[in-house]
């Protein structure tokens, strides 16, 4: 069998410089080939052009089936009765549907109690709306207000429209 300090030897010997020339000329000459063969050969773009004309074709279809979809009547169910119709009657409609509506006064932003009411209390009653009509009597304030809660001060309406009303309510103290 072979010495292994001699196989050690030739796994490490250094390539030869010829071996290194060899590698590179290879790679030249394949670029000489690559450049000879692709060189000449005219450089034209008809297969872009040809995708372009055809992608125009397709967008100028597309926008020719919208322009219809948005400018002509037709049906969309006509068992459901749904029909389509042209973009600029729709609009006509909304804005007179719109024109007859009265606009509405916002009501304040209910905002979420900071404390918790104790069971057995009933909740403040609902602020009036902004804008609502204010009764004159105090028996129609003491009507829309609803029964006295169990630990009013005064059972009147008159002492209980005179008294402003807890911003929120706070839970009973237990002995």
């Amino acid at each position: 069998m072979a010495d292994p300090a001699s196989l050690r030897k030739i796994a490490h010997s250094p390539a030869p410089f010829s071996t290194w020339l060899g590698i590179v000329l290879l790679f030249i000459l394949f670029g000489v080939i690559v450049l000879a063969v692709i060189g000449p050969s005219p450089r034209s773009s008809d297969y872009e052009q040809t995708r372009a004309k055809k992608r125009m074709e397709k967008l100028k279809t597309l926008r020719e089936e919208n322009e219809k979809e948005l400018t002509t009547y037709a049906w969309v169910d006509k068992n459901k009765g749904v029909a389509r119709i042209p973009i600029d009657r729709a609009m006509e409609l909304t804005v007179a549907e719109l024109a007859q509506k009265k606009p509405a006064p916002a009501g304040p932003i209910a905002t979420p109690a900071a404390q918790t009411a104790p069971a057995g209390a009933s909740p403040p009653p609902p602020a009036a709306p902004q804008g609502a009509a204010v009764s004159s009597s105090p028996a129609e304030a003491a009507a829309k207000a609803g029964p006295p809660s169990p630990g009013a001060a005064s059972s009147s309406p008159a002492a209980q429209q005179s008294q402003p009303a807890p911003a929120s309510p706070t839970p009973a103290s237990t002995p």
